[in-house]
This record gives structure tokens, sequence and C-alpha cells, in this order.
């Protein structure tokens, strides 16, 4: 049973069943305290319902590739320590060693 988009009417009933959540209320008292007819609040409260699943995204998911990479460690007899990717080149990696020899002196 779907309800007519009356955007008030809508703004209205949520706050109704909102205000409803909150009271801690039975239905019925609820109802009667805000002088509601007991079958338009159950008819909204779950078109209001529905609406809100129809209107949540899709959850989507996406594939994701692990790939550990390998790494080359290298520690220094002053202490330090380098941590590299294996396929750098070695020329790269001695030209690294012998920049931070030469900042730590």
């Amino acid at each position: 049973m779907s309800m007519s988009r009356d955007p008030q009417r809508e703004q209205f009933w949520r706050k109704a069943v909102a205000g409803w959540n909150k009271s801690g209320l039975s239905v019925r008292a609820y109802c009667s305290q805000h002088n509601l007819r007991e079958a338009n609040f159950y008819a909204w409260r779950r078109e209001l319902a529905e609406r809100d699943r129809t209107k949540a995204p899709a959850v989507k998911f996406v594939p994701v590739h692990v790939r550990a990479e390998a790494v080359v460690e290298v520690a220094l007899p002053d202490g330090i320590v380098v941590r590299v990717p294996a396929d750098l080149e070695a020329s790269t990696v001695a030209a690294l060693i012998a920049a931070l020899r030469a900042a730590s002196c």
C-alpha cells in the first residue's frame, strides 16, 4: 500500500513516529494522547519504513588485492636501519646508505 507523496504529510508522520519512539508509550497510548488514529499510525509507520528501505543505497563491494611487498633491511654498525623495497637498484641503496652515513657524522 503506497501512500501519496505529500511532503508535508510525510513530514507530519515522520515526526509522529519519531515522537512515539522517544515516548516509551504504547502505540495506543501515544495515538490517544496525540489524537491520531491507530490504523493510520501503523500504516504510516510501515510506509515510512518501506520508503527508507528503498532509499538506502545498495552496498557495493570492490575487489581488494593485497600484495606483500618484499623488503630488504640493512642494519649498519652505527645503529642505522634502512628498509627498502627488494627490487630497488643496488646503486640506489648504496647511495642512500652513503648519504645517511654522511648525515650522521
